[in-house]
């Protein structure tokens, strides 16, 4: 599948690093380092512009050497970005460790994940169609 992008970063396209990568790495477009105090959470630029087919979303999602190195992940995880979406996709990083971290520029700072999706029409019904598992929730079905 073919994906217009916009790059206006001086940093490489958002690429897969190994064949079976299901996400791309996604870079820091920063004039100037970015530090993220204790519980901070900033939005941080890409400089990428996309232009998804119908049907399709990106899906960003947290580095997870960032997550457990060094306490930073995304809120609002996973991000999505629409199809009819034009402007430049911003990241929303939190630093969840009790240390101050710096984010420079070109540092990779989440994945892409480009996922298919349906949208459905409701049905209004009075009563839903049984199952084994009916009602029961967390932990209901007593298997670990």
């Amino acid at each position: 599948m073919k994906v217009q992008i916009i790059n206006k970063s001086h940093h490489p396209l958002p690429a897969y690093a190994t064949t079976q990568s299901a996400g791309m790495d996604i870079r820091a477009n920063l004039s100037e380092p970015v530090e993220l105090k204790p519980l901070e959470r900033k939005l941080i630029p890409t400089g990428l512009y996309i232009a998804l087919p119908d049907g399709y979303e990106a899906q960003m999602r947290p580095r997870s050497g960032l997550a457990i190195k060094h306490g930073i992940t995304l809120l609002n995880t996973p991000g999505t970005i629409d199809a009819d979406y034009r402007g430049e996709i911003g990241v929303i990083l939190v630093n969840l460790s009790n240390e101050p971290f710096v984010i420079n520029d070109g540092e990779r700072i989440c994945q892409m994940v480009i996922a298919s999706y349906q949208q459905v029409e409701w049905e209004a019904v009075e009563v839903l169609d049984d199952t084994e598992r009916g009602a029961g929730g967390f932990g209901h079905t007593g298997k670990n």
